[in-house]
């Protein structure tokens, strides 16, 4: 084995990049980012206000740390991957009838908001507080009355 790697030492790198992909695919899986992408994958380019490297949580604990694009606009929420993690992850436009605000509260001290993402598939997306409302603000009217919980 050391021998073919000291001839090939390039070898490896399509089995790093394949495996990066599975991994991106998995979490895709787990967090319910492909079962969004079946009914709501973006289908033209989004022109509402953005923020890039933001951090959400999702499904079985899968977290998105500082790679997650989020948008935003009176029509509905976009959220797109950095294009290293995009693998499994094709952007999504979410309308602000498939999206209900669940619940707000602190974690470690951290204000932290709860949206539940599609009618059907009621995918939980936890977003710091400062976060939901610049989403709040580019919505406007249209941001989802609040669940009293």
């Amino acid at each position: 084995m050391q021998d073919f790697l000291n001839q090939y030492p390039l070898a490896f790198i399509p089995l790093i990049f394949f495996f990066w992909c599975a991994v991106s695919f998995l979490i895709a899986a787990v967090s319910g980012w492909m079962d969004l992408a079946q009914r709501l994958r973006l289908s033209s380019p989004f022109a509402g206000s953005t923020w890039s490297f933001q951090s959400a949580s999702m499904r079985w604990m899968s977290r998105y740390r500082s790679c997650l694009n989020v948008g935003a606009d009176p029509s509905g929420l976009h959220l797109s991957m950095f294009f290293l993690f995009r693998p499994g992850h094709p952007p999504l436009f979410i309308p602000w009838s498939e999206i209900t605000v669940a619940r707000r509260w602190k974690f470690l001290f951290v204000p932290q908001v709860k949206l539940l993402l599609g009618r059907e598939e009621q995918i939980p997306f936890v977003i710091s507080e400062t976060l939901a409302d610049r989403i709040r603000a580019a919505a406007g009217a249209s941001w989802p009355i609040e669940q009293v919980s």
